[in-house]
């Protein structure tokens, strides 16, 4: 056996400087690698030959690059190819356009542990419908709120928590918690930053997607984004135009769906579509327990699939519970559930804040899909700010917000979301296997969680758990887990 590392992110900084000091290197480029992973399986060469040979020969390299992935269509070789992206002064609400693709890796600017100034995105189509200074006056105010909020909840959160408050290595946390529940006025034109790590291949569905997108600020981003990529690795990233599937589809299925509510005398709002509950239960996989244990059984055995399924049936709880108990048995908070609990699925409806959705899209081993944010959803309100007499003044500023949002919407429908708050709602459908609603329960029901996401998070599982009651037993937060598996486990601490 013989383990190589082939390579590993540097900052660009570091590659300029050496480039600038080394003008003849022209091999400081992620092809290849991918160049060099692709002729693997057709060369007798060791692949650390092969990757010699590529940086020998970059144009070499590129070619064979384009042949393979273009031409013969092995798409998966540019995913060896890894960018690292910073991103600054992007909307919260764009934010949620890029973090839509799942297979990369994000880290945010968290409104919960840094203190928002007056920074946000006027956007282009707001300013041609010429809605600029009425946007603008709104946004101020939130932000002034905002800072207002953020001066009371402060003193409030450290004299609820006493306790907390005495050791001042809890000060930082106490903060965030009032912080986290100021953000909620503020605007989803907001601005932020994050680190991006994403693949070539990934790279240019992003760019191509974005550039069809709709809203201004997206396109924007995708220009921006290919001038900053498109010279690194030029030979992996070719199809980054917007195309008819992506520019008219979404649009194309909206007046569809329009017209078919229209003629069925469904509109918009209709009081029979609402729904008060937060958290619905759609559809869950039928006799999900039984599936679980014909699985357990299939992968620890040389029975079929069939076999496994029909054996399981002649089962009794105990025998099943017997064999899905083994499974948990020298479980620890910290892991994860066998594979085979992917093999069922939930599917649920959720009526989320911007601020819980910003914390609900991360987990993307799930399929997430969203309506606009509706207004006549409503707004969550944090309970602390009702707590430190807050609430009227934060219900005017959001009514306030739904007079500027309907003023723009009527010209710049899209644009018109940048004035909506993270207390205002989206309906969110949200299917995820077995397996991730166990890894949303240990980070979201625990009481470090934040509170908005918990409550969500504690009425999935509590569905969940009325449909597959065995495959979910030990689904809770990482503080509860050790109670709960005692418990389950029938075990004397």
């Amino acid at each position: 056996m013989k383990i190589i590392l082939a390579g590993y992110n540097l900052d660009s900084e570091t590659i300029r400087e050496f480039q600038e000091q080394n003008p003849e290197a022209k091999h400081l480029t992620p092809e290849t690698i991918s160049a060099a992973y692709a002729r693997i399986s057709r060369s007798p060469k060791s692949v650390d030959e092969l990757r010699d040979i590529a940086r020998r020969e970059v144009e070499k390299a590129r070619q064979s690059n384009r042949n393979i992935v273009f031409e013969m269509g092995h798409s998966s070789v540019a995913e060896h190819a890894v960018f690292n992206i910073d991103v600054l002064g992007v909307s919260r609400l764009l934010v949620e356009e890029i973090e839509k693709f799942r297979l990369c890796s994000y880290t945010e600017k968290s409104q919960r542990y840094v203190l928002f100034k007056d920074d946000f995105h006027v956007p282009e189509e707001i300013r041609a419908a010429g809605f600029e200074e009425s946007f603008v006056e709104t946004v101020r105010e939130q932000n002034r709120v905002y800072q207002d909020l953020y001066g009371r909840l402060k003193p409030h959160v450290f004299k609820k928590y006493g306790d907390l408050a005495a050791d001042p290595a809890n000060s930082s946390m106490l903060e965030g918690w009032a912080k986290e529940d100021a953000r909620y006025v503020i605007a989803l034109a907001t601005e932020t930053q994050l680190g991006m790590t994403i693949n070539a291949r990934n790279l240019e569905l992003m760019l191509r997607r974005l550039a069809a997108h709709p809203l201004a600020e997206a396109r924007e981003f995708s220009g921006k984004l290919y001038e900053a990529t498109k010279d690194t690795a030029p030979s992996l990233i070719r199809y980054t135009e917007a195309t008819d599937y992506d520019r008219l589809t979404r649009k194309a299925l909206k007046g569809a769906v329009d017209a078919l509510l229209k003629e069925k005398g469904t509109e918009k709002g209709d009081a029979a579509c609402l729904k008060d509950e937060s958290v619905t239960l759609l559809h869950a996989t039928p006799h999900a327990d039984d599936i679980i244990v014909a699985a357990l059984i299939h992968s620890s055995s040389d029975l079929p699939m069939t076999r496994c399924m029909e054996m399981t049936s002649l089962l009794d709880r105990n025998d099943k519970e017997r064999i899905i108990k083994t499974t948990l048995r020298h479980m620890k908070s910290y892991d994860t559930v066998l594979r085979e609990f992917e093999n069922v699925y939930l599917h649920f409806e959720l009526i989320i804040s911007a601020s819980c959705f910003a914390q609900m899209k991360r987990h993307r081993m799930a399929t997430i899909t969203s309506q606009d944010y509706d207004p006549s959803l409503g707004v969550t309100v944090p309970p602390a700010i009702s707590e430190i007499g807050m609430e009227e003044p934060f219900l005017k500023t959001i009514k306030e917000t739904g007079e500027t949002y309907r003023k723009i919407a009527k010209t710049a429908p899209m644009a018109a979301a940048y004035t909506l708050t993270n207390a205002h709602r989206k309906r969110v459908a949200m299917k995820i296997n077995a397996r991730e609603l166990h890894h949303i329960a240990r980070l979201r029901a625990d009481r470090h969680a934040q509170w908005d996401i918990r409550a969500i998070a504690e009425a999935m599982i509590a569905l969940g758990k009325e449909v597959m009651p065995m495959t979910l037993m030990l689904a809770t937060g990482k503080d509860g887990f050790s109670s709960l598996y005692h418990q389950v486990m029938e075990v004397v601490p």
